[in-house]
């Protein structure tokens, strides 16, 4: 499992000119789901990305998590970062999960972290518009 976490001061997610997903300060996830992975996967990302301290403390330091600062979470599927791109100039797709196997991963994602902070979320396999102001900008490349 595969997610590009943006520090964003707000962020939304449009399909078909209509907002179906909005959040305040927080993170932004860019979830791939990867044919190997399963709900241990999903439970060590999940922890991950919630305490990863990228915000900052009274110092400035990142030294708080998403948990501490409270923060939203905006969750998009992103198949494309499973993508393999080792060879030549077009990517191959041999790694991503199938695509019912990834929506039943995304969807359980989503509904565990919306147990424990404000969950949004895309349209799994749409074509979606996602805006965002990236804070820093702090982006980070997490894989399990």
């Amino acid at each position: 499992m595969i997610g590009l976490v943006q520090r964003v001061r707000h962020a939304r997610v449009d399909v078909d000119d209509k907002t179906i997903g909005e959040i305040g300060a927080g993170i932004v996830l860019l979830l791939g789901v990867q044919k190997h992975d399963d709900e241990v996967t999903l439970q060590r990302l999940l922890q991950k990305l919630l305490n990863y301290r990228i915000f900052a403390d009274d110092q400035g330091r990142m030294n708080l998590s998403l948990l501490d600062v409270q923060g939203q979470l905006l969750v998009v599927s992103q198949f494309t970062l499973a993508a393999d791109t080792q060879k030549g100039t077009r990517p191959g797709f041999s790694r991503a999960a199938a695509p019912e196997h990834a929506r039943e991963l995304y969807e359980l994602f989503c509904q565990k972290a919306g147990e424990q902070v404000m969950v949004q979320t895309g349209e799994f396999g749409a074509d979606m518009q996602v805006s965002l102001q990236n804070d820093g900008p702090v982006t980070f490349w997490l894989e399990v």
